[in-house]
């Protein structure tokens, strides 16, 4: 047999998938990969089953058809603060993932170098090695996530073509302030390079912080290719619907590598996802009003038992502390990987284990979400209670204390 590629050995398959695989098999409350186990809006499935029966059932144009990417820019145009063009400046995909991957093959050549933030969702580092490029990661740091912006210019004299933003950002929940991208952006300029950001969790950001697109602030638009997609908008993660939004000259490079990818996106699964694009804004605060009810009673519940958590500005995505776990005789030298495979058997929660997240050698988080109907939560929180009773009581009241410390400040 010839050798394969050399590119599949340098990176595993989806740590966050695999877990789904494995909560599945032993029954678990699956918090690992994110998606809700409610319907989505009414509007949606109506739309769906009329479509189901009315079409269109065969290929719609490659880079999305037209009705769609004309509801999509009438509600992107908002966010971008400028007239989105439906046909020179949108090409939709087969989810954010696709997104991503088309975006980093249209800038990229082999050997370029990418800026990627660490910790970062698992594709990123995937998708540059794909696509040829080297990614030279930026640290954010525990709790707060904050990052040293020496080291991104650091990065741009060493030639990077490109910087990863994941904003709000998957795992860590971090919302990047206007402040935080214009700087950013203005390195960008400096350096002459692209910005790729991935906004999927846009409409989730929980006061007082505040989404900023990269591409809205002045003179980032040439420069920035936003990834996005309707999954977690309107919980449809199952229906692949993504787009990129950017400059004229890089979407048509981009229609090209998406053509060649995958040709196009479900056409009746487009029609009835117009019927979504075209809610009323009341949509969209009541989701959040929804996500943040879901947050504040998770974090709640984890405050109650004793375990140590940060508190997310933005996703549904929140990252808990187990190094108190692993001193314990009975885990100490797990990793994190371990822990939480013994998590799903034991315990009856999956989560992922935080080092498929970083780079740096953390293995002390892991990932939990709370994009969950109000009763699993509860039963995911009763469950994780037996695994807080492994704590002696003057831990978790600690841990409790120091989860209001980070909430209030």
């Amino acid at each position: 047999m010839p050798n394969l590629s050399e590119r599949v050995g340098t990176f595993t398959d989806s740590v966050i998938r695999r877990m789904t695989r494995i909560s599945n098999a032993y029954g678990a409350i699956n918090l690992s990969q994110g998606f809700p186990d409610f319907d989505p809006p009414g509007a949606l499935t109506d739309a769906l089953a009329k479509a189901a029966h009315a079409g269109p059932h065969q290929y719609s144009i490659t880079f999305g058809a037209q009705n769609f990417r004309a509801a999509l820019a009438r509600k992107v145009s908002k966010t971008m603060g400028r007239a989105i063009d439906p046909d020179t400046e949108l090409c939709v995909t087969c989810g954010s993932t696709e997104a991503m991957m088309a975006a980093m093959m249209t800038i990229c050549n082999p050997g370029d170098k990418v800026l990627v933030f660490s910790p970062f969702y698992e594709n990123y580092g995937a998708d540059a090695i794909l696509s040829g490029a080297e990614p030279i990661y930026i640290p954010l740091v525990p709790p707060t996530y904050d990052f040293d912006l020496r080291l991104i210019e650091d990065g741009f004299r060493q030639g990077a073509k490109a910087i990863v933003i994941c904003n709000p950002s998957n795992p860590s929940g971090k919302v990047f302030t206007r402040e935080e991208l214009t700087a950013i952006g203005a390195l960008a300029r400096q350096y002459d390079a692209f910005v790729v950001t991935d906004e999927v969790y846009e409409h989730m950001v929980y006061a007082p912080h505040t989404h900023t697109a990269m591409a809205s602030l002045p003179g980032m638009f040439e420069r920035t290719i936003t990834c996005n997609s309707l999954s977690k908008t309107y919980s449809v993660t199952g229906w692949r619907l993504g787009y990129l939004c950017g400059p004229a000259d890089v979407i048509e490079g981009a229609k090209k590598v998406h053509d060649f990818l995958t040709v196009g996106a479900a056409a009746p699964l487009q029609e009835a996802a117009v019927a979504g694009l075209e809610l009323p804004e009341s949509y969209y605060s009541e989701l959040l009003v929804l996500y943040t009810q879901k947050r504040d009673y998770f974090l709640a519940g984890l405050d109650r038992i004793g375990l140590r958590h940060n508190v997310p500005q933005g996703t549904y995505f929140v990252m808990l502390d187990i190094r108190q776990f692993l001193e314990l005789p009975q885990f100490r030298g797990m990793t994190d990987l371990a822990f939480c495979e013994w998590m799903i058997k034991e315990i009856g929660v999956a989560a992922v284990p935080g080092s498929s997240f970083f780079r740096e050698p953390v293995n002390h988080l892991i990932r939990l979400h709370f994009a969950r109907q109000q009763s699993t939560l509860e039963e995911a929180l009763r469950r994780l209670e037996k695994l807080a009773a492994l704590l002696p009581e003057a831990e978790k009241k600690k841990n409790t204390e120091l989860n209001k410390g980070e909430r209030e400040a």
